[in-house]
């Protein structure tokens, strides 16, 4: 008897398949990597001190919340596209996620010079396009074509650590940065985080044109079998000799002399592919919680420079509030690295089991000092912290879940899916951390109390369907 999917790990290395155990070339993996992580810290680096840019510039709370946000709903409508355009691969995707960080930062940064507050919007809206590679990271990572069934969590945890790096470094660089100052009205502390990100990224195209190699165009998925010369499939006609007329009309009624006729083709037609309700369900949870992730990630890296510059207690300024953010970011780094060990000996639904358990553990926790109004900085960046680990954990498996459970071709429909619901989350999130205080903190931790908690009942109802192979 087999073991069961979940228990892949108890096997000897000698009966796994090696085809189970592939990844894609170091080098190209790494640009994916890498890109994901200044993906994150171009989306995080503005958090600190945009704020006060917006105010400067003539806008308020809101309008810094929606700036945040704009990015991802751009690059939700710019998907689908640029899917038609990427011909499978990702050479075409990389360029364009490059072109347009570089032209949106610098957008960004001359909004200061020509004192237009609308320009910061604009250029964060062109780094909309850039962040479209987004799905991209995501679907190489779990792609059957380059990745083994057991490596896709574990190249999944790599794009976490990345997320989990970029969301430190970002608001920790842009507050620096704003700290700092440079007095001049080009290089000052409002613009020269994009300045900085624009230089990056420049730098990082180029690495990217010498040394990632995409998925070749002859690769195929592992289940699909290689396609056969027409010349085997189609049917063949003997041309009779003249000895053999000379056979039919000497012995006519002999076995040998009556003509042989290759049987008609078979043509068996590729069975459509129908989810069962059990999938259907699982794939609503995944992208339920890929949603409630984000939102929740967002409003928090959103609302923390709000909240803590209008708390009594704080009075945070932007420096302040991108080393709180920061210092959560890289105290659960060491988290993640353990957690790409970990994902090839704990099930996929395990993990997300314990970090959506850990983030609504510390929302909670957050609660219940908001009501006591027993607020200080240690109990805050505790419930930061296990907010930040929580969610950045529970975010490992929804992609790579669904590469496991649905054929190979459907990855990437099954990534947009599951990206379109991460955008989701991102926009409404920032919206909604920007708007915090002024909806007011309970209201604002208790809609993330709720998503998770409607989470984990599907969850649990879905527990059985959620079974599929470690690593």
């Amino acid at each position: 008897m087999q073991p069961p999917a979940d228990d892949g790990d108890r096997l000897s290395a000698t009966s796994i398949d090696p085809e189970e155990l592939r990844i894609p070339k170091k080098s190209s993996l790494s640009i994916i990597v890498i890109c994901n992580c200044l993906l994150q810290v171009s989306f995080f680096i503005i958090v600190s001190s945009s704020n006060e840019y917006a105010k400067h510039l003539g806008g308020d709370s809101t309008f810094s919340g929606i700036v945040i946000g704009i990015p991802t709903a751009i690059s939700a409508l710019a998907l689908i596209p640029i899917i038609r355009y990427d011909k499978g691969g990702y050479t075409r995707p990389l360029n364009i996620s490059c072109a347009s960080m570089i032209l949106g930062h610098i957008l960004y940064a001359c909004a200061y010079q020509t004192s237009w507050l609308y320009l910061i919007l604009i250029g964060r809206i062109i780094n909309g396009f850039g962040f479209t590679m987004w799905m991209y990271c995501k679907r190489y990572c779990s792609d059957a074509r380059i990745v083994g069934i057991r490596r896709r969590t574990t190249l999944a945890s790599f794009l976490v650590v990345g997320q989990g790096l970029g969301m430190s470094l970002g608001p920790f660089a842009g507050g620096l940065l704003y700290k700092v100052g440079f007095r001049n009205t080009v290089f000052n502390g409002f613009t020269s985080p994009s300045w900085v990100m624009a230089a990056v990224w420049c730098c990082f195209w180029v690495c990217t044109r010498l040394f990632f190699v995409d998925v070749p165009k002859d690769a195929r998925y592992t289940s699909q079998p290689p396609s056969q010369p027409l010349t085997e499939s189609t049917p063949t006609t003997n041309t009779p000799s003249p000895d053999d007329d000379k056979e039919k009309t000497s012995d006519p009624i002999t076995k040998d002399t009556i003509p042989t006729y290759p049987p008609p083709p078979t043509t068996t037609p590729t069975p459509k592919y129908k989810m069962s309700l059990t999938q259907i369900g699982v794939l609503s949870c995944m992208c339920w919680f890929a949603m409630t992730c984000f939102f929740i990630l967002g409003a928090w890296e959103a609302n923390l420079p709000v909240f803590g510059s209008t708390t009594p207690q704080f009075h945070w300024s932007p420096t302040a509030s991108g080393n709180f953010i920061a210092l959560g970011g890289i105290s659960c780094f060491p988290f993640l690295i353990l957690n790409i060990f970990l994902t090839r000996r704990i099930s996929d639904r395990l993990t997300l089991l314990f970090g959506a358990s850990l983030g609504l553990s510390a929302s909670l926790v957050f609660l219940s000092l908001l009501r006591t109004s027993k607020l200080n900085y240690g109990s805050v960046f505790m419930c930061w912290w296990g907010v930040a680990l929580g969610f950045n954990i529970a975010s490992t498996t929804p992609v790579s879940l669904l590469s496991k459970q649905l054929p190979p071709a459907w990855n990437g429909w099954v990534s947009l899916a599951i990206q379109y619901s991460m955008y989701t989350g991102r926009v409404t999130g920032a919206i909604w951390g920007g708007s915090g205080v002024k909806v007011g903190m309970m209201n604002y931790i208790g809609l993330q109390i709720g998503l998770v908690g409607l989470g984990l009942v599907m969850l649990m109802i879905l527990w059985d369907g959620l079974k599929a192979k470690r690593g």
